[in-house]
Formats: structure tokens, C-alpha cells, sequence
């Protein structure tokens, strides 16, 4: 059973390292046992990667622009 879990482990951590280049979604990591994306974030912390960031291009720019603003605006709040 040891082996089974190092191959899983090894085969999480290769899953997390091509999604962080940009080679795997969210959705397949998903497909193959993610069951949610705040383990996806610890794995790529733990791994010193992060996750990866999409072109601004495409219909949700403004939704993506305005999250971001959100995001930024919460983490000034938290300085102070």
C-alpha cells in the first residue's frame, strides 16, 4: 500500500506542477480527485508554485479586473 500512496503522491505533485505551467485546468484536476480547489492552492504552496495566471483576454476581463480590485482593495484594508 506504500507504493500506492507514493505513486499517488507522485502522481498529485505531477498533476500540480503541469497545472501551475498552464497544462492542466482546474476542471481535469478536478476530474481526477481534487475535490476542491483550497487543496490545489496548499499543494502549490507547499510545492513553492503558484497557480497559474490567465490572459486578460476573452467576455469575463471586467469580472476578472473587478475581482482583482476587490482582492487588492481587502489586502490595503488588512495593512493597516
Amino acid at each position: 500500500m506504500a507504493i500506492t500512496e507514493t505513486s499517488d503522491a507522485e502522481s498529485r505533485e505531477r498533476m500540480l506542477r503541469e497545472y501551475a505551467a498552464g497544462d492542466l485546468s482546474w476542471t481535469t484536476l478536478r476530474e481526477r480527485g481534487f475535490e476542491n480547489y483550497v487543496q490545489v492552492l496548499a499543494g502549490l504552496g507547499e510545492l513553492g508554485l503558484r497557480p497559474p495566471i490567465a490572459p486578460m483576454e476573452g467576455p469575463n476581463v471586467a469580472a476578472r479586473e473587478r475581482g482583482r480590485a476587490i482582492i487588492r482593495r481587502c489586502l490595503q484594508e488588512r495593512q493597516r
